[in-house]
C-alpha cells in the first residue's frame, strides 16, 4: 500500500498538472460553454479515462514504448496534434456559419455529453506528453521493488484527481451557462476557443 503522505504528495502534484492550462482545459471549458455542465463533465470523465489507461500502460511497460521510440512518440504526437486542429477548425466553421440563436433553459445542448465525452477521451490519449509527465512523475512515488499493484494506486489517485478537477471546472464554467446563452457570446468564445485549439496543436506538433 501507499502511505499516506506519499499518495497525498501525489494527488497535490497532480491536481497541479491537472490545473495546467492546456488541451483537456480547453476541451472541458468549450464543452461546458456549448453544451452545460452536463457535457463539461462528460469531457471530464473522458478525460480521467485517459489518464487511468496512460497511467496503467505505464503500469504494464507499455508507455516506456514512446519515452525510447522517436517514431512511436512523434506519430502519436502528430496525431494528436491533427485531432486538436481539428476541433479548432470545426469552432472557425462554427463562427463562420454563423448560425447562433439564443439559447433557451429547455434547447438541445450544442455539445451533446456523448461527444464531449470522446473529445476528451482522444484529446488525453492522443497526448504522449500526457504518459511522458506519468512516466517521470510515478516513480518518484513508488519504493524500489514497487509491485503493479501499489502503481495501480497511483493510477486511481490520478483519475480521482481528474475527475474531481474537470467537475469542479465544468461546474464553474456551466453556472455561466445563462452568460453564454447569448449567440454573440457563444460566437466570440468560439472564435478564441478555435484559434487556441489550432494554436496549441500547431504548438505540439513543433514541440520536441
Amino acid at each position: 500500500m501507499i502511505s499516506g503522505g506519499t499518495a497525498l504528495s501525489f494527488v497535490l502534484v497532480c491536481l497541479l498538472g491537472a490545473m495546467a492550462p492546456g488541451p483537456d482545459f480547453l476541451v472541458v471549458t468549450r464543452s461546458a460553454i456549448l453544451g452545460g455542465r452536463k457535457a463539461g463533465i462528460a469531457a471530464g470523465l473522458g478525460i480521467a479515462l485517459g489518464v487511468f489507461v496512460w497511467v496503467v500502460a505505464i503500469a504494464l511497460g507499455v508507455g516506456a514504448i514512446l519515452t525510447v521510440s522517436a517514431v512511436a512518440f512523434t506519430v502519436v504526437k502528430l496525431i494528436g496534434a491533427a485531432y486538436l486542429i481539428f476541433l479548432g477548425v470545426k469552432a472557425w466553421l462554427a463562427v463562420r456559419r454563423g448560425d447562433y440563436s439564443e439559447l433557451k433553459d429547455k434547447v438541445t445542448p450544442v455539445v451533446e455529453p456523448r461527444e464531449a465525452f470522446r473529445q476528451g477521451l482522444f484529446t488525453n490519449l492522443l497526448n504522449p506528453k500526457v504518459a511522458v509527465f506519468f512516466l517521470a512523475l510515478i516513480p518518484q512515488f513508488l519504493p524500489h521493488s514497487a509491485s503493479t499493484g501499489q502503481t495501480l494506486q497511483l493510477a486511481v489517485l490520478a483519475t480521482t484527481v481528474a475527475v474531481v478537477w474537470t467537475f469542479v471546472l465544468a461546474t464553474l464554467v456551466g453556472s455561466l451557462r445563462r452568460f453564454f446563452a447569448s449567440g454573440r457570446v457563444r460566437r466570440a468564445m468560439d472564435a478564441v476557443m478555435g484559434t487556441l485549439l489550432v494554436g496549441l496543436g500547431i504548438r505540439v506538433a513543433v514541440q520536441n
